[in-house]
């Protein structure tokens, strides 16, 4: 009987051994049964000039791994270790391997295969293989310039249209100033393309290089050939006297946020010229910054003067510092051109466009804002009333608004902003038709005979 008992105690242990033996093995960190996470960095393509980028990764622990490259010619292993001491995650750079430019391959394949020190499978660990397809793509895009306006004024703007052609193409735009990329719109027939561009009034030089870049990271530039014009613009120091102060920024403190609370004249000036002014231009280059990807094949500018009879009361570009008691204060610059000649007058685009916008901006007032393509924007500042909806299309000689004083005005009149992709440029170009001839019309009928006759 004792012996029957012992059997079974027996029997029972070893039962209870292996089952704590299988839990052990089931929910052990050392026979955990993922494979690697193995990610290679890619979007399918690759130059072999740049590295590829691949991580591994395992919680057990990394022991070793192996790439291999697969061509028509066959199996080349890039890199193999075995590692001393395994570790959770591996940053890898995989070089292209020498002679391999000469490739002739469009396709290629990348193996990875990596290992853990898990104890699964037999004391062997788990195993990933991954396999990634890739276009060999080694040449860069063709971009050519095929016609550009003779030269560009600071604060002014230009034309430039070009041709970019890569069967692989991501990117391309006109870098600018300040890493400012110029979105081109197509043009007349496939792989052209047109843009205007625009010199800030506040950089003393200007550059434009066409960029294009293909899905394998190959990056094509060419420099487009404007004849810079500097042009001198004024600067006015102008006292602030305690009737404005007390009178017109008073008023103006009431109303906007950035001055609630705040009591010295001094310092609600200083806000609304410098904080209030920033948020009412960043939402004007937002608005204006848009281009469509629309094909066209023409555009057609009449010159623009918005007021009949309008005298000009300040300048486009004026760069005004302002002093109280002989003591600097702040500073603003003018970008727009200020038209006046009788209250409310009426307000008139000569060339038709969609409205953009029409609401109240604080410092300009009622504005309403007219989109005329390819990234050129009107804009119509102190306006007293507004007779355009948004999304609104007005014909050309259309009667818009009427000249006020809303906003920051001393008197009635209209503010005129021209913007080329968000940015500000000098009216006085686009209210000259020979301006217009030479730098946008000519060059546009001049690069169609230029793509015609290729």
């Amino acid at each position: 009987m004792r012996k029957k008992n012992n059997s079974s105690f027996v029997t029972l242990f070893l039962m209870m051994a292996l089952i704590g033996g299988g839990l052990y093995i089931y929910f052990s960190s050392t026979f955990e049964r993922v494979a690697p996470e193995v990610t290679l960095k890619t979007n399918g393509f690759w130059n072999l000039k740049e590295p590829l980028n691949l991580t591994i990764s395992d919680t057990s622990g990394i022991k070793s791994y192996k790439i291999s490259m697969k061509t028509s010619k066959g199996m080349k292993q890039l890199q193999y270790e075995q590692l001393i001491t395994p570790m959770n995650s591996l940053e890898l750079s995989i070089e292209p391997p020498r002679g391999m430019y000469a490739l002739k391959d469009k396709q290629i394949e990348i193996i990875v295969e990596a290992n853990d020190t898990s104890k699964w499978n037999m004391l062997n660990g788990n195993t990933a293989l991954k396999l990634y397809k890739l276009t060999i793509d080694k040449k860069r895009p063709n971009v050519s310039i095929i016609n550009n306006s003779y030269k560009i004024s600071r604060g002014g703007s230009a034309l430039v249209i070009f041709s970019v052609k890569d069967e692989n193409l991501e990117d391309f735009y006109v870098l600018g100033n300040n890493n400012k990329k110029f979105k081109a719109q197509p043009f007349y027939k496939e792989g052209y393309y047109i843009a205007l561009l625009a010199w800030p009034v506040i950089d003393r030089g200007f550059k434009a290089t066409v960029i294009a870049k293909d899905s394998a990271g190959n990056v094509a530039k060419s420099y487009v050939p404007l004849y810079l014009k500097e042009k001198t613009y004024k600067v006015s120091k102008i006292n602030l006297s305690d009737k404005f102060l007390k009178g017109k920024i008073y008023d103006l403190a009431e109303e906007f946020e950035e001055t609630q609370g705040v009591d010295g004249s001094l310092e609600q000036f200083k806000l609304i010229n410098e904080d209030v002014r920033a948020k009412n231009e960043k939402l004007i280059h937002e608005i204006t910054s848009k281009v469509s990807d629309e094909m066209i094949s023409d555009f057609k500018m009449k010159k623009i003067y918005p007021l009949k009879n309008g005298q000009v009361v300040a300048h486009f570009g004026d760069h005004r510092k302002y002093y109280y008691d002989n003591e600097f204060v702040s500073e603003a610059y003018h970008m727009g051109l200020d038209l006046a000649s009788y209250a409310m007058a009426p307000i008139k685009t000569q060339n038709g466009g969609d409205v953009v916008f029409t609401d109240y901006n604080g410092l300009y007032g009622n504005m309403p804002i007219i989109s005329h393509g390819l990234g050129l924007y009107t804009l119509y500042g102190h306006c007293s009333s507004v007779d355009v909806s948004m999304g609104e299309h007005v014909p050309a000689n259309s009667k818009i608004a009427n000249t006020g004083k809303s906003g920051y005005a001393m008197g009635d009149h209209l503010h005129f902003g021209v913007l080329v992709q968000g940015i500000e440029v000098r009216p006085q170009e686009w209210m000259d038709s020979q301006w217009i001839k030479l730098n946008i019309s000519d060059i546009i009928k001049e690069s169609k005979k230029i793509i015609d006759q290729r």
